[in-house]
């Protein structure tokens, strides 16, 4: 099993000199892009094409939390930590609107 950090860290090692020149705009529309794909594969029905959007799209939000230099797995459990941020229940029981 991989972390949040570690996986953050691997992207780090791979694309980091790469991410941090093409900026954080450029990698934010790289991200969009992943998530109009995995939109596209989710309304298809294809589970294949649906994991490897999954996959590009953590890797994309991974990239641009390290050029903006945030960790990642911090801020996930700074924000959750094992409840939800509005009603502070696990499992929730915020109303839907």
């Amino acid at each position: 099993m991989v972390t949040i950090r570690q996986f953050q860290k691997m992207m780090h090692t791979l694309y980091f000199i790469r991410d941090q020149k093409r900026g954080d705009q450029q990698t934010f529309n790289w991200l969009r892009e992943e998530l109009e794909e995995l939109y596209d594969a989710l309304k298809k029905g294809n589970i294949e094409a649906v994991e490897e959007e999954f996959a590009d799209v953590l890797a994309w939000l991974t990239s641009l939390a390290n050029i903006s230099n945030v960790d990642l797995e911090g801020a996930v459990l700074k924000k959750y930590n094992y409840l939800c941020p509005k009603c502070k229940k696990s499992p929730c029981s915020c109303s839907f609107r």
